[in-house]
């Protein structure tokens, strides 16, 4: 069975801390209105049979009332605070989730599936309802409320305090012994619902092409057979969840029966007297109860314990990666970061060095790779499909892991959030729902229309409406203009940066696949006006057309990567610029 609390929940999720603190009190209070319940009731139905006046005993009746109102309140408190701390730790781990991935960054989202991460922030750090609500309120109980429960009864008759104390191990020894088995199952079942909201995103993103192969209803059936293995998956877990409850409730009406008989002997023999016998026989279940519900509440709580695993896994890796600011990353430093644009382009900053970088691609590591991409140039990388240009770029950015040096401006790219220095188009245009300038301007939190109007412009998709909405994954665009407004995104980049133009690499990966040849020649023109007002481009391109605007190229894969560059470099310039 999982740990009782995950000592990372008070690391990593603060308001549970004042939580734990209250449930301590509250838990304490319930404990002793119990003891004043069964003394209360004691008093009243021996001062009944003994005969007792009156008003006296109207006296104790309306105690016991009092007593009871006071018990419902304090549950009612115990709830509305364990609600309350459950919505704060559920938005303050979300919150720590969507930090850590963005810490961590699309190298290492990359690798994960990021369905399941989503079922995980979303509807497994929802089941913590259940988790701060039932189970850790439950367990505080019974931590603070057990003890004195058996304390007060050996005060009052050491027997079936004893009788207790030795019975309530067998308890958490069944808990353990089923605990173990609801784990395993609650496992699966998680594991099964991760794949099923994998299985149905990656259905729905390519469900153009399974119906034009004619595997939709394939698709479908995987989907259902999924369905079905989740909903026979829930059923276990709850049959484990009723055998545990049963055997729980069985073990403690054994137990309670045995102190039962024994004080009834006593009771008999006169050895024992009938308020002690009684007091100690109505808080004998009170004892077990708090233990016993501990378990029931456990398999309640199964799913938010199964999701705070996953939850704490993710943030546990994020703690051994550099945090965004660490390194002097916000600061100046002596390679130029606290220089303005112009300033750094006079002090001849390299832009973008790259030495003896190769890419690891699953367990492979691809070729080494050499090349500078300085302010004011276009660097051309060229070499056939499958070569790792495009590994280049997803390592500059972040989404794969490399070894050697790749440096911006004298700092490792490493150290620098790819926001920081980069102006990247892909060659998945990744648009998201919205309208178009909010797709051109992402991430800018005061958009400059003019700006968004001026990109759309320079990626040749000025007939597509800054105001037209679009829907998830850019629906309503056709590919080529899907494609020029994320080349358009690229260039808001470059032209919103505060610093100047030379501050950010304009990368761009195909950026002319889905372009008839005359748009493609407009794009170039734009490409190479960005580079000639001091911008660095680095550009993968498969046309021929693309070499007449490159200031050098670099050959990747079976060519020879330094013929390649110097025939790149004895092109001259009167014919780019007869190009442009």
């Amino acid at each position: 069975m999982a740990r009782p609390v995950d000592p990372r929940l008070l690391r990593y999720a603060a308001a549970s801390r004042p939580f734990f603190a209250l449930l301590v009190l509250i838990g304490l209070a319930q404990a002793v209105v119990v003891v004043a319940f069964a003394w209360l009731l004691t008093q009243a139905i021996v001062g009944a049979i003994d005969g007792m006046p009156p008003a006296e005993l109207a006296g104790i009746l309306t105690a016991l009332v009092v007593v009871v109102a006071l018990r419902a309140a304090l549950a009612w408190a115990r709830e509305a605070a364990a609600t309350r701390a459950a919505a704060r730790a559920q938005s303050e781990l979300r919150a720590a989730v969507l930090t850590a991935v963005d810490r961590l960054g699309p190298g290492w989202l990359s690798g994960r599936n990021t369905a399941r991460l989503a079922v995980t922030a979303g509807r497994g750090l929802e089941a913590m309802e259940a988790y701060f609500g039932r189970y850790l309120p439950q367990l505080v109980l019974t931590a603070v409320a057990t003890p004195l429960l058996v304390a007060v009864m050996w005060w009052q008759d050491w027997i079936s305090a004893l009788t207790v104390a030795l019975t309530l191990p067998l308890i958490p020894l069944f808990m353990v012994l089923i605990g173990l088995a609801t784990r395993g199952v609650q496992k699966r079942q998680w594991d099964t619902l991760g794949r099923l909201a994998a299985r149905f995103a990656d259905t729905v993103r390519g469900l153009g092409t399974l119906k034009l192969y004619q595997r939709q209803e394939r698709a479908v059936a995987s989907i259902g057979e999924t369905t079905a293995r989740y909903r026979r998956e829930t059923m276990t877990v709850l049959r484990v969840s009723f055998l545990s409850g049963f055997a729980l409730e069985f073990l403690a009406s054994i137990a309670v029966a045995i102190v039962a008989v024994s004080i009834g002997f006593r009771l008999l023999d006169g050895a024992l007297p009938l308020a002690v016998g009684l007091f100690v026989l109505l808080l004998a279940p009170e004892a077990y109860l708090p233990l016993r519900q501990v378990g029931v509440q456990f398999h309640a709580a199964a799913e938010g314990v199964a999701a705070t695993e996953e939850v704490f896994a993710v943030l546990d890796a994020a703690g051994g990666e550099t945090r965004s600011g660490d390194d002097g990353r916000d600061g100046p430093d002596a390679a130029g970061q606290g220089l303005s644009a112009g300033q750094r382009l006079s002090a001849g900053m390299p832009g973008l060095v790259v030495e003896d970088l190769r890419v690891r691609r699953g367990d492979v590591l691809l070729d080494a790779i050499d090349l500078t991409a300085a302010p004011g140039t276009v660097t051309l990388l060229t070499g056939p499909s499958g070569a790792g240009k495009s590994s280049l770029f997803a390592a500059l950015r972040g989404a794969a892991e490399a070894e050697g040096t790749a440096t911006w401006q004298g700092r490792d790219v490493r150290a620098l959030s790819p926001a920081q220095w980069l102006a990247w188009a892909g060659q998945d245009a990744g648009l998201l729902h919205g309208s178009v300038a909010d797709n051109v301007a992402l991430g800018d939190t005061a958009p400059v229309e003019a700006l968004v109007r001026r990109a759309l412009l320079l990626a040749c998709a000025d007939g597509v409406s800054p105001d037209l909405e679009l829907g998830v994954r850019g629906a309503g665009l056709s590919g080529g203009q899907a494609q020029r407004v994320a080349v358009a995104r690229a260039f808001y980049r470059l032209l919103r940066d505060p610093a100047g133009r030379g501050a950010c690499l304009l990368a761009l990966d195909e950026p002319s696949a889905a372009l008839d040849p005359g748009t493609e020649e407009r794009l170039w023109r734009s490409v190479r006006t960005l580079a000639d007002e001091g911008s660095a481009v680095l550009l993968i391109s498969h046309r021929p057309s693309a070499r007449r605007i490159a200031d050098r190229m670099v050959s990747m894969g079976t060519e020879s990567m330094g013929a390649e560059s110097m025939g790149a470099e004895s092109t001259s310039q009167e014919a780019r610029h007869a190009a442009v």
